[in-house]
């Protein structure tokens, strides 16, 4: 069963223009009552190890918790759906203070009101 903040390596399909796309870690950002009922698609921000300091992704370092080996960022304009079958395993779980990040930059790409 997935988890809020799980670092999933998925594959995203060939990306189309700017996408992220082909195989990534991704943080699970569904709410974890969502993933406690088991859905069919959840939605996931892609990692990238190109780290270009946009306002939009959220740095994240690697740590023994989260399974990466360098340091990442969380390509919050790239947040999208997927189907829960694209998941292949679980790397580790970014952690609630980073998680919290991660969905915060999503409201500001979103304009969502905080």
């Amino acid at each position: 069963m997935l988890t809020s903040g799980d670092v999933a390596e998925l594959d995203l399909g060939p990306p189309a223009g700017r996408e992220a796309g082909f195989r990534h870690p991704a943080v699970v950002v569904t709410a974890q009552r969502i993933l406690d009922a088991e859905p069919n698609v959840v939605q996931v921000v892609p990692l990238t190890t190109t780290i270009r300091g946009f306002g939009s992704e959220v740095l994240v370092e690697p740590d023994d918790s989260n399974g990466l080996e360098q340091p990442s960022a969380a390509q919050c304009q790239h947040v999208r759906a997927v189907s829960i079958g694209r998941v292949d395993r679980i790397r580790g779980n970014v952690g609630a203070v980073t998680l919290t990040q991660i969905r915060d930059v999503i409201g500001l790409v979103l304009d969502i009101p905080s």
